[in-house]
């Protein structure tokens, strides 16, 4: 074959072929991370997209089948993200490590304040709660001046007075030296109403705590949707 018979072999027209401003580690250098959209940054997390699909678009159809919600994407499970082409185990982690860290941040303001303020503030510090796709019970122990000296899980799985032990929340919070407790858990299924058995749970902390002089402050439910406070509407 001469010279001028050779095939010329085009390569794929991947990240590499885009204008150097379009790559997204390049123009995370450029522009910083603000300038980047959500596809983007996950492309930078995946590293790599497939021989057909470059990572950016491999990103973008992750988030499409999240309904383009981030919120949803961190419920993705390693399975989950390993169903997409592209995605084996070592990529999930990446993602859902990169999400988690976004979780603690947020987390980590909260307890950065000089005290808890209110309801919302007890929110964004639970907020990850509303990813879970089962019930968990939690206690935040609070000080005399309101600053957070923990928060714990009393329960996994249910919401009843039988599975949140009120001996064990109090005896922990007496071990604390807490002056104050705030209650709260997630519905999965994104009802913010709360049951009957959620206020009768309540009641019984709540008369327990009083024997201790251990005031109940609030008593928040977390959903996707947002949160219920027992305390802003008035049935604390």
């Amino acid at each position: 074959m001469g010279n001028d018979e050779r095939i010329a072999y085009k390569e794929p027209a991947g990240i590499r072929s885009w204008a150097e401003e379009d790559r997204p580690r390049e123009k995370l250098l450029l522009k910083g991370p603000a300038a980047l959209s959500d596809a983007e940054l996950i492309a930078i997390l995946i590293g790599s997209g497939t021989p057909g699909e470059s990572a950016v678009d491999l990103a973008k159809s992750i988030l499409k089948s999240t309904g383009n919600s981030l919120n949803d994407l961190g419920k993705l499970t390693v399975s989950g993200l390993k169903a997409f082409k592209g995605i084996g185990e070592a990529k999930a982690l990446t993602i859902m490590a990169a999400l988690e860290l976004a979780r603690r941040r947020r987390e980590e303001t909260v307890k950065e304040k000089e005290k808890i303020a209110g309801s919302a503030d007890v929110y964004e510090y639970f907020h990850r709660l509303a990813d879970l796709p089962n019930e968990e019970f939690w206690v935040m122990y609070l000080n005399r001046a309101n600053k957070i000296v923990s928060a714990q899980r009393a329960s996994q799985g249910g919401i009843t007075g039988t599975v949140a032990d009120t001996r064990l929340i109090l005896k922990s919070a007496l071990d604390q030296f807490a002056c104050s407790i705030i209650l709260c858990h997630n519905h999965p299924s994104g009802n913010l109403v709360p049951s009957e058995e959620d206020k009768a749970l309540t009641r019984k902390i709540k008369q327990a705590a009083q024997v201790f002089d251990i005031a109940i402050l609030d008593h928040i439910i977390v959903s996707e949707l947002g949160y219920y406070s027992f305390a802003d509407e008035g049935i604390l």
